[in-house]
């Protein structure tokens, strides 16, 4: 059977070229470049060289070369420009300039077959170069100050972004940016707006960030005091003052309303002593907002472990003193009454009358047991007068603790000392 001739001569292209018969040569559709360096061109399926007549480069309507692979003619304007690769027919450019931004193409004629063609775009840029932030140079005050950050750089900038301490800075009702995004506004600042700003320009083939840090003034505000609110007598006691600021706050101390002299954060007694009792106060004062705020804090100092203070006693030891005086008058109530139903009493006068008189007719001075009266009298004043030292000092406790009460609920006056009342004591029983 004979085969036409037609028809094995296009089996032998298509043995010979079926890679790219009927193919455009395959390039990136973009290729970028900077300028001052070099790119290099190269479709990804060009056939051998030993199997191309002629090849084209192009830029534009402007021949680059032509000729076999082996020795290709290239233009005059393109010599020490340009440079050929004839296994790969790459071609790469030297020392770019914005100008060589623009359409390139390869033409291959094979030694047989249709020709190909690839095409791709180079796009040149400027480095980016010299990013800098300018920022606000007076001082900022929050809820007061405005801050303007404008940046400014060279190149093609494709791109700007903002970031705030490594995050992005988003817009909001007090950040504004412009049209062009290379500058913001920040109307009014606020604490939270303390940091580091940074912008990067940038395009495909560089880019370049400039940082700027920004401090808002505050402050003093959430001034509080740490330290016990009741301690014992001897010992010592720091009371330490706190407050959010910036710069951060200076202090001062008041102890019922008289400067200490403190000026640092923590005040410190090295040896507790009653006169310590009452209200202290901290300051705190930012140098730059002008601005200050107080916190108080009442301190009572105690002997022992109780709470409370009378007289040295605490108030269980004055519970107990009442309740045994009241024993003692009870007892001694029951005792005078049980002499005076069994007829005790009188018969002890009576006996104490007829010694008085024989003592007199003797001419004696009459016995009459001074001693023994005295000490029932003395026993009776004694009691009478624990009754009342008592009431006083549980009256004296009673008024301490109101005052420490006062202190502690930030009542500013000192509290004056209140004059021991004594009420009547009960009656004694007859």
């Amino acid at each position: 059977m004979m085969v036409p001739y037609g028809l094995n001569w296009t089996l032998w292209m298509v043995a010979c070229f079926g890679q790219y018969f009927g193919q455009e040569l395959q390039f990136p559709k973009l290729t970028n470049g900077t300028v001052g360096q070099s790119v290099k061109l190269t479709a990804n399926n060009t056939p051998p060289s030993t199997q191309i007549a002629i090849l084209t480069w192009h830029f534009g309507i402007n021949q680059i070369m032509s000729g076999p692979p082996d020795e290709p003619f290239i233009a005059p304007d393109y010599r020490g420009k340009v440079n050929f690769d004839k296994n790969t027919l790459a071609l790469e450019l030297y020392n770019l300039i914005l100008e060589d931004s623009g359409s390139y193409i390869l033409d291959v004629i094979p030694t047989s077959g249709s020709q190909l063609r690839g095409e791709t775009t180079l796009q040149v840029f400027e480095k980016i170069d010299y990013v800098t932030l300018t920022g606000p140079h007076e001082t900022l005050i929050e809820g007061e100050s405005s801050a303007n950050i404008t940046s400014e750089g060279s190149g093609n900038i494709t791109s700007v972004q903002w970031m705030k301490d490594n995050s992005p800075l988003s817009s909001s009702s007090r950040i504004i940016f412009s049209s062009d995004n290379r500058s913001v506004s920040i109307s009014p600042v606020e604490r939270s707006d303390t940091g580091e700003y940074q912008c990067t320009y940038s395009n495909p083939v560089s880019s370049e960030t400039a940082k700027l840090t920004l401090i808002i003034n505050y402050g003093p505000d959430g001034v509080s005091i740490e330290g016990p609110d009741v301690v014992d007598l001897g010992v010592q006691v720091s009371l330490s003052c706190s407050a959010n600021s910036e710069p951060s706050a200076s202090f001062s101390w008041t102890f019922n309303g008289s400067d200490t002299g403190v000026t640092t954060d923590k005040y410190t007694i090295d040896k507790t002593d009653f006169t310590d009792s009452g209200e202290y106060i901290c300051t705190a004062f930012n140098r730059v907002t002008q601005k200050r705020e107080s916190h108080r804090h009442a301190l009572l100092v105690q002997e022992g472990g109780e709470t409370g203070l009378g007289g040295g006693l605490s108030a269980g030891a004055i519970a107990g003193i009442v309740i045994g005086v009241a024993v003692a008058v009870g007892g001694i109530c029951g005792l005078i009454i049980y002499l005076t139903k069994n007829n005790k009493i009188p018969n002890l006068r009576l006996q104490q009358k007829g010694q008085a008189n024989r003592a007199t007719q003797r001419g004696q001075e009459p016995d009459l047991h001074y001693e023994e009266i005295n000490g029932s009298q003395n026993a009776r004043e004694n009691i009478m007068n624990l009754e009342k030292i008592s009431e006083a000092q549980m009256y004296e406790n009673v008024a301490y603790k109101s005052e420490y009460e006062n202190l502690k609920h930030g009542v500013l006056n000192q509290p004056q000392a209140l004059e021991p009342q004594v009420s009547n004591p009960p009656p004694v029983c007859r």
